[in-house]
C-alpha cells in the first residue's frame, strides 16, 4: 500500500489556497458585473455564446446546460423568459471541420461570425489567458459589436485586456482557476435561477 501520510496536509493545502482565490474581493465585483450582462441580455432576447479549450470546454458547455434548463426554466421561483445560449465547443463535426479545413486558431471565431448579431454577449473561458483561438474569437466578437467577458487565470493573459468585463482568479495554479470557473458557474445559475424581477 502507497505511504499516503503527506495526503492530508496536502489536502488542508489545498483548501486553503481554494478558499483564497475566492475571498478576493474583486472577484465578487466582476462576478456581479457579469451577472447585469447576462440579465440585460436576457431580457433583450440575446444569444451568449461560451467557448473554451480542454477544462475550459467542459466548463462552456456545463454553463450552457446550466443556465438553459434552470435559469428562467422550471427550476426557478419565477419560470419565465429562458436564455439563449450556446457552447461553441458542442458541435464536434464543425469545429473539426473549421480545424481542418481552416485552421485550430479559428475553431471559435469562424462559427461566431456566421452565428452572432451586433448586441450578443460571449464568454471566453482561458485558464491561461493565451488561447489562440479564445483570442481570436474575442477579436471577432469585438470587430462584430458582442459584448465580451473573460474568464481567465494565472494573471490573465492576453484575454485580460481585450475583454470589457475579466474574471481574473487570482492564482498560478490551473487547478485552482478551473475550480473558481466551476463555482462561478454554479452561483451564477443560481443567482440568475433565483433572481427576482423588480416589483412595477
Amino acid at each position: 500500500m502507497s505511504d499516503l501520510s503527506s495526503f492530508r496536509p496536502y489536502l488542508a493545502r489545498y483548501v486553503r489556497e481554494a478558499v483564497a482565490t475566492l475571498e478576493a474581493p474583486y472577484l465578487g465585483e466582476a462576478v456581479e458585473r457579469i451577472a447585469a450582462i447576462l440579465l440585460r441580455a436576457r431580457a433583450e432576447d440575446r444569444t451568449v455564446f461560451f467557448f473554451g479549450n480542454g477544462g475550459s470546454a467542459s466548463t462552456a458547455s456545463h454553463f450552457v446546460t446550466d443556465i438553459a434548463k434552470v435559469a428562467g426554466g422550471t427550476g426557478a421561483k419565477t419560470p419565465g423568459k429562458r436564455f439563449r445560449c450556446l457552447s461553441l465547443n458542442d458541435n464536434v463535426p464543425g469545429l473539426t471541420a473549421w480545424a481542418n479545413d481552416v485552421s485550430y486558431a479559428e475553431v471559435f471565431a469562424g462559427p461566431l461570425r456566421a452565428l452572432a448579431t451586433p448586441g450578443d454577449v460571449v464568454v471566453a473561458i482561458s485558464g491561461s489567458g493565451n488561447s489562440p483561438n479564445v483570442l481570436a474569437a474575442v477579436a471577432a466578437a469585438k470587430e462584430m459589436g458582442l459584448t465580451t467577458i473573460g474568464l481567465t487565470g494565472i494573471g490573465g493573459g492576453k484575454l485580460k485586456g481585450m475583454v470589457e468585463v475579466a474574471l481574473v482568479v487570482p492564482s498560478d495554479s490551473m487547478q485552482h482557476t478551473e475550480d473558481v470557473h466551476l463555482i462561478v458557474c454554479h452561483l451564477l445559475t443560481a443567482y440568475l435561477r433565483d433572481e427576482q424581477p423588480p416589483a412595477r
